[in-house]
């Protein structure tokens, strides 16, 4: 309990005292599963008590629901996956791994959520950095080293290289969620002009996503289109479909909950 009071103490001191907290009835939350109703239940120095002398409330899941927070769930997982693969043979100190989190917690709210505004002229996405600081999440440059073998590297440069690593695996793995098409059973929402896609980057740096907006569909001989002129920051280029990744708009928002 004390160990989470002084987790939750400094996350108000970077992000601010928040006014709702969602979470789970995990064991890092008690010391065993019996005694989750006596913990919360109880008078004196709780996570409640504690938390409703600052304001906060706390919400609860039911206790072996993880699909309760399915979001935020598969979140965790993912970034969780890809950090065991990349830090499995590695051994870091406590500075070493606090650098690498903050590194890898940037990349997380990186990433392109919606458009920003529905201006044609405008390629700018809403990103979970601009909820934390009110604009996007950057990066200072780094040399490419992930053709360099770990042992020919001194720690620190490891260190860039587990979180390159960890950049390609992860980003790969989000841009492929959002081209995810479920064939012959619900028809996709095809491209149209003016929508803001994300562009496919191999080699793209950490941080860096490649956007733009769509501005002319080239069909096939079937009359599906394949191919689109994509306007860019750097001028116009031409993509194959499956090279572009549609961003969710607002609309889209609303019609799945309606």
């Amino acid at each position: 309990m004390d160990a989470f009071v002084l987790t939750l103490k400094r996350f108000i001191a970077r992000r601010g005292k928040p006014k709702v907290i969602y979470c789970d009835n995990g064991r890092n939350f008690v010391a065993a599963a019996k005694e989750v109703n006596s913990f919360l239940k109880s008078n004196s120095d709780s996570i409640i008590d504690s938390a409703s002398r600052e304001g906060i409330e706390f919400r609860f899941s039911p206790a072996y629901a993880p699909h309760f927070g399915g979001l935020w769930e598969a979140g965790v997982k993912s970034a969780k996956f890809h950090l065991n693969r990349v830090l499995k043979n590695i051994h870091l100190t406590f500075e070493e791994l606090t650098s690498l989190f903050a590194q890898i917690e940037a990349i997380l709210n990186s990433r392109p959520l919606c458009p920003l505004s529905p201006s044609p002229q405008d390629l700018s996405p809403l990103t979970p950095g601009h909820f934390i600081i009110g604009r996007p999440l950057t990066s200072l440059p780094s040399p490419y080293l992930l053709n360099y073998s770990t042992n020919r590297l001194d720690r620190f440069k490891r260190l860039e290289q587990a979180r390159q690593h960890f950049w390609k695996r992860w980003s790969t793995e989000y841009v492929t969620e959002l081209q995810q098409r479920t064939k012959w059973k619900v028809r996709c929402r095809e491209l149209k002009i003016d929508d803001l896609v994300l562009i496919k980057d191999d080699r793209a740096p950490q941080l860096y996503w490649r956007l733009g907006r769509v501005s002319k569909l080239i069909p096939g001989t079937d009359g599906v289109p394949r191919v689109a002129d994509v306007s860019t920051s750097q001028g116009t280029i031409r993509r194959a479909i499956n090279r572009l990744c549609l961003l969710p708009s607002p609309d889209d928002y609303m019609d799945k909950r309606s």
